[in-house]
């Protein structure tokens, strides 16, 4: 997040798409209800009716895929319409007149035509979060243009054209200003807890930590000489569904997976088991024997996090301390212990007499200290300055305070904020006569991603036992489902069968599933094929399925 999560309760305007807030982080969805009582006024682009509806200003329901058009077609009224904050732009920003020439032709009208949403409610969104309008009530800034903030999440980013989408958010809020101030930004609501601090230290293919990228021959180099060698390589690394394509391929023969679950997680499942079948070998470390972990050639117990200490950085990118509770049961031991010990083995498999203890870190505040070492935005991080709230990075030295939020005053770390010219790229798996509607999955309150965790608590069980799907009565009507009854739901890769539930909370056209249930896999039915270009991500949120009653005679 550019901002902190306490300044959502100031903003003026808060806008949200692709997120279901009080479900997947009700915290945050608490900060959001407190502004809306104070009189900001609030925006929902989401294709279903999500509970943070209930307190919406306004509510775009798109069909999934369609919301490039409201957002290309909001900065179109707001340039059209004078709300872009020219002083801003002039002083901070670059690349705006191709920007403005790309947004020329998609007007309300245009996005109205494809969206199927009329064109005064996209006008009406413009307005509000350009000039930071409330329903009521003052702003607390007394700023001429109130203070808009953007929150988005899965639902813009797991798609085929996700980077375009969260380049559209970053160039609304570059045209208005909405950026480097209190209770403005653009907020990402990170899925997993810790996934910040994974990205953060380098658990992506592309970066060292700190986002240093392995391109960049001098801060690759510099990491290398802190970790006593000459360089480290330089080339990109695969993501989690291009490594199962190599998998698949036979180009990669081992993997080790560690807190993740890809026979649940990953897309076309299918093609998922193949591949994990083919690897010579599979290593999983969890807490528990998860689906992935049935096909491992070697489990690991890990410890939970009552049961280790160290730090998670949150999505407001705040690094807070961990402390165990409990010891950690049985043989199982934290994640460091488990890779320094197996790093120690290939050492000494391949005579690095030079390293000898090299993994042997005495405590997890000495890791700390490494990586405020080769981390510049973790510079001035420590565990003795933790207790308590810990601190938001960037935080470069022991003495810097942290940061609350980032690009203050226009200032980006790049210099001038970039707008990016975008085009209309619609989901690759579009609906046919075979495959009519589209399939958008997520999460529900009472579970959490695979349920490796919330599916054993008995009382999460309780409240939610087993999968569903979310259908429209037009679409329920079509092939005589009932209320309660079973359901098959059919795409081009896969099958599965749960429970239909029919209401209004999605459009004619969509179903959606969560993707807790094993029984009931969502992925078996997701593509892997077409990933966005830039981030690889795959497209969870837009599929063509149809639906069938299972139990319809067939003549």
């Amino acid at each position: 997040m550019t901002n902190s999560i306490r300044e959502i309760r100031d903003a003026d305007c808060i806008l949200i798409t692709g997120s279901n807030t009080a479900e997947s982080h009700p915290v945050i969805s608490y900060e959001v209800v407190r502004a809306v009582k104070k009189g900001a006024s609030l925006i929902v682009i989401d294709p279903r009716r999500v509970p943070m509806t209930d307190h919406a200003t306004l509510h775009l329901q798109p069909k999934p895929g369609d919301d490039i058009y409201i957002f290309l077609a909001m900065a179109h009224v707001i340039i059209r319409e004078g709300w872009a904050n020219l002083d801003f732009i002039e002083q901070h920003t670059e690349e705006f007149e191709a920007f403005r020439e790309s947004v020329a032709e998609i007007t309300p009208e245009v996005a109205a035509l494809a969206t199927g949403i009329p064109a005064e409610d996209i006008e009406k969104a413009a307005r509000l979060y350009a000039l930071g309008e409330r329903n009521s009530g003052e702003s607390i800034y007394g700023d001429a243009r109130g203070h808009s903030t953007i929150m988005y999440a899965m639902g813009i980013t797991q798609r085929s054209n996700g980077t375009d989408l969260v380049h559209m958010l970053a160039n609304l809020s570059l045209l208005t200003g909405q950026i480097g101030k209190l209770s403005t930004g653009v907020n990402p609501l990170r899925g997993q807890s810790n996934v910040q601090g994974a990205c953060d230290l380098g658990g992506l293919p592309d970066v060292l930590p700190g986002y240093q990228k392995v391109t960049d021959a001098p801060k690759r180099q510099a990491v290398a000489a802190a970790w006593g060698l000459a360089d480290l390589p330089g080339e990109i690394g695969l993501t989690v569904v291009e490594m199962m394509h190599a998998a698949g391929e036979g180009n990669v023969r081992a993997l080790y997976v560690m807190g993740e679950n890809p026979m649940l997680s990953d897309p076309n499942l299918t093609h998922v088991e193949e591949s994990l079948r083919k690897l010579d070998l599979l290593i999983v470390q969890d807490i528990f024997l998860n689906e992935t972990a049935q096909l491992a050639h070697v489990v690991l117990p890990a410890a939970a996090s009552l049961e280790k200490d160290g730090t998670f950085t949150n999505t407001e990118r705040r690094v807070q301390l961990l402390r165990p509770i409990v010891p950690p049961p049985g043989e199982s031991r934290p994640d460091w212990q488990i890779i320094g010990l197996i790093a120690q083995k290939l050492d000494e498999r391949l005579g690095r007499s030079r390293v000898a203890g090299y993994w042997q870190y005495p405590t997890t505040a000495a890791i700390m200290d490494e990586a405020a070492r080769v981390t510049p935005i973790y510079g001035g991080i420590s565990h003795a300055r933790l207790p308590g709230e810990g601190l938001c990075w960037p935080c470069s030295t022991p003495e810097h305070p942290g940061t609350k939020f980032l690009h203050r005053d226009g200032n980006f770390s790049r210099g001038r904020g970039r707008f990016f010219p975008v085009g209309v790229i619609l989901p690759a798996d579009q609906p046919d006569d075979d495959f009519p509607l589209i399939l958008t999955t997520g999460r529900v309150l009472y579970h959490y991603h695979t349920g490796t965790m919330t599916r054993r608590s008995e009382g999460l069980d309780w409240r939610e036992p087993r999968g569903y799907a979310e259908i429209n009565p037009a679409d329920a009507e079509a092939v005589g489902l009932k209320d309660g009854g079973q359901v098959r739901i059919v795409s081009r890769r896969g099958q599965v069968r749960t429970q239909a539930r029919i209401g209004d909370k999605v459009p004619p056209g969509v179903v959606f599933l969560s993707f807790h249930w094993k029984e009931a896999p969502a992925n078996i039915l997701t593509q892997d094929h077409t990933l966005d270009p830039i981030a690889k991500i795959p497209e969870y949120k837009a599929n063509a399925v149809r639906l069938e009653n299972p139990l319809a005679r067939k003549e």
